[in-house]
């Protein structure tokens, strides 16, 4: 019988990577909630027709989403992006507006795997609905700088565009299809016949034909109606007044149909320039009615985590916590202690752990060695009989000494807060 492997495009992450995965979330969670977002947890698979709605045409959509039909004859898909669930979300319940949100999951895309991109892959992101205020474009971009510096991240880009609105988008879009007729023949081949379809596509295409003909097209944050526009000058406006840097990126459209006005991404500067996509978003005005909720403005960003810790590696920050426990008992006179003195201490909310089995004390201390414990809590049958415990550090200078068995968990707790 074969071995059995986690699915291609898939991985599995073990201590100590994952405390990683854990100082980044709480990380995220600080920053986010210390704005007044709030956490949202969605299904991780959805009525297919709710992903439908927000991106039909994108090869997202048409070619990446695994969609299924379900035992009761639905049909279903795991989720390829967030957005479009808290969306349904917020339609369903309703919640007062402005409703700030953040959420941290999973999603599914079927592509072909690569170093940062995966078939299950995982996001922190936030959104906020009701507010069409340019001043939140601004928040919101500054939450994720806010994310990074605060990861240690210093070689961060921020790029920014303006996509218009239903006002100056269409008039825009009928004189990009002009420019894209004329340069048909050099289009790629998916884009060749297609064009016509979603022009803007090509703006995001990564093959060299379309990147040379997006080149000189023209740009929509020169075409962009007086509303746009001071919705543009007011968001970037923002970001110089905080201080954050940006670029203008006139090609910078995003994967998904439903960006409206301000579109910006996060680039990763030490990572390849090819995969050095560390997060984006945009504002999606229209969305939610276009889901079938009352016209509600909205905007949010996603970040990827596989991405973002790529980057910490390569800037050499966040690095893994250093230990999962501070204190490990070593009980060689029977194990009624080591049950009872980790019990104690993690109540006392002290991080404790302990050996099993009835092994040696030469082995208990090879495993206390490795833990990372700050201290050592040893009992034997001398001890147990004085009713005292050995306290010895496990770093530094070893010398132990015996404390009270009902002092040690104060003891502890002052070496430790020490």
């Amino acid at each position: 019988m074969s071995e059995l492997r986690h699915p291609i495009g898939t991985f599995d992450v073990l201590a100590p990577d994952s405390r990683r995965w854990e100082a980044l979330l709480a990380v995220f969670a600080r920053v986010v909630e210390g704005a007044g977002y709030g956490l949202v947890i969605t299904p991780t698979f959805e009525d297919l027709q709710v992903f439908q709605r927000v991106g039909a045409s994108t090869d997202i959509v048409r070619k990446e989403m695994y969609d299924f039909e379900d035992k009761g004859g639905r049909r279903v898909a795991l989720r390829p992006e967030v957005t479009a669930s808290v969306v349904r979300a917020f339609i369903q319940h309703r919640p007062t507006t402005p409703w700030k949100a953040w959420y941290a999951g999973s999603n599914f895309r079927y592509e072909s795997p690569q170093a940062g991109r995966y078939r299950e892959f995982h996001q922190v992101g936030i959104e906020v609905f009701g507010a069409a205020d340019a001043d939140l474009d601004v928040e919101v971009m500054a939450l994720g700088w806010e994310f990074y510096r605060a990861l240690g991240l210093r070689r961060v880009e921020l790029m920014v565009n303006s996509l218009g609105d239903a006002t100056c988008r269409p008039p825009y879009r009928a004189l990009l299809i002009e420019y894209l007729e004329a340069r048909s023949g050099d289009l790629c081949d998916e884009h060749r016949d297609r064009f016509r379809e979603n022009p803007l596509r090509v703006l995001d295409c990564k093959r060299p034909t379309c990147k040379a003909v997006a080149a000189d097209a023209p740009k929509q944050v020169e075409h962009l109606c007086d509303a746009c526009g001071a919705h543009f000058a007011r968001a970037t406006g923002g970001l110089d007044a905080l201080g954050i840097p940006w670029t203008l990126a006139t090609n910078l459209v995003r994967g998904l149909d439903y960006y409206t006005r301000t579109t910006f991404e996060y680039a990763g500067l030490a990572l390849d320039s090819a995969q050095n996509a560390v997060g984006g978003g945009g504002r999606y005005d229209a969305l939610v009615e276009e889901m079938g909720g009352p016209s509600t403005p909205g905007i949010g960003f996603a970040l990827g985590v596989e991405r973002i810790l790529m980057a910490c590696d390569a800037e050499g920050t966040l690095a893994a916590p250093d230990a999962a426990v501070d204190v490990f008992v070593v009980d060689f006179a029977g194990g009624d202690a080591a049950r009872d003195l980790t019990a104690q201490l993690r109540a006392a909310g002290v991080r404790a752990d302990r050996s099993f089995d009835g092994r040696s004390a030469k082995a208990q201390f090879k495993v206390a060695d490795r833990s990372g414990a700050r201290l050592a809590l040893v009992v034997g049958p001398d001890d147990a009989a004085a009713g005292t415990v050995m306290i010895r550090p496990l770093t530094g200078d070893r010398t132990q000494w015996a404390t009270p068995r009902d002092q040690v968990v104060a003891e502890v707790a002052r070496l430790l807060g020490s």
